[in-house]
């Protein structure tokens, strides 16, 4: 087991490499630099910009690198000091303005990634334990409605439900008077009483097909013969789905980590600008938006960065779950 896992680890390596570059050739295709941009919008003001402050311009923003050295000074100061950059729209380093937005991040999305497995993964084991029933039916209906309508629509309809029928505003995850306030209890309190509006509405859709996956799944086990034989034996119903079908059946769902992972640390960026949330999905947007060449290449390596650690994180989960496939990975 331990084979298996170092192996997954090493190929970490090269992926993360070939990712970086990729990464940094796809912010460089836009026609155009930020420095460009930050020109035109200073002559569509009315100043006039000499060729010697372009010049100034593009030194201070290292623009007037090639493209091959700039990637090298930017994974250089990565690797050897966890500098990712410097901001040129915020003027402010890169790393410090990933930080103060991921732990609001993490908080929505661990909370959401717990909501959507367990709450899944329960309604799919009984859903298919009672198949054809009112349960079934009702949550099959939900279901499908939770991957039909997307989670900024649902955001939009539950901010004028909110607002119109209840006098109440969702948006942000703080009140007014918190929304600027330092740390404190009362801060907390508020926080964890508003959380759930984008953890029900991100979680939706991922908890709608996770609920199918799971359903499908343990109601194609629950119909082998090794299930019927070991009922006919008398193993009670509880351990015996606990121990067998519902194992086999989670393999699809550890599966799906390695891209349920990224998509919502990014903050599901559409929901959170619909939402005012102050998490790092509306902050990539913006970088992108904005030529922000640092700071959008730094989100979109973190981001591909967890896919691929999402992707090795289920293959481990799926040998400890499934000793077919460790067993097959170290006679390789």
């Amino acid at each position: 087991m331990l084979q298996y896992i170092g192996r997954r680890l090493l190929t970490l390596i090269p992926l993360l490499f070939v990712v970086s570059v990729i990464t940094f050739i796809i912010i460089e295709l836009p026609p155009g630099d930020y420095v460009t941009r930050y020109i035109n919008d200073l002559e569509m003001k009315g100043m006039k910009i000499t060729d010697e402050d372009v010049v100034r311009l593009r030194a201070m923003y290292d623009l007037d690198k090639s493209l091959p050295m700039r990637y090298i000074s930017w994974i250089t100061k990565i690797i050897t000091k966890g500098d990712f950059g410097r901001s040129f729209q915020y003027n402010r380093p890169v790393s410090e303005l990933i930080w103060e937005r991921l732990g609001l991040t993490l908080a929505i999305a661990v909370t959401t990634m717990v909501f959507t497995y367990t709450v899944a993964i329960i309604i799919g084991i009984y859903s298919a334990v009672k198949p054809n029933t009112l349960f079934d039916y009702t949550f099959t209906f939900f279901g499908f409605v939770g991957v039909s309508i997307p989670g900024f629509l649902l955001a939009m309809i539950a901010m004028w439900f909110s607002y119109s029928k209840l006098g109440v505003s969702i948006t942000g995850l703080f009140s007014p008077e918190y929304a600027d306030a330092p740390w404190s209890i009362a801060k907390l309190v508020n926080m964890l009483e508003r959380i759930w509006v984008p953890v029900l509405i991100i979680g939706l859709s991922g908890t709608a097909s996770i609920i199918r996956i799971m359903r499908s799944g343990l109601l194609d086990e629950i119909k082998k013969q090794y299930v019927i034989t070991a009922r006919a034996k008398g193993v009670k119903e509880i351990k015996l789905l606990l121990k067998y079908p519902v194992r086999v059946a989670l393999n699809p769902i550890i599966s799906t980590v390695g891209w349920i992972l990224p998509s919502v640390i990014s903050g599901q960026s559409v929901v959170a600008i619909v939402l005012n949330l102050p998490t790092t999905g509306p902050l990539l947007l913006n970088a992108l938006l904005n030529q922000d060449m640092y700071l959008a290449a730094s989100f979109i390596l973190m981001l591909s960065a967890l896919t691929i650690v999402g992707t090795v994180l289920s293959d481990i989960l799926l040998a400890f779950l499934d000793p077919r496939i460790r067993f097959k990975g170290i006679s390789k």
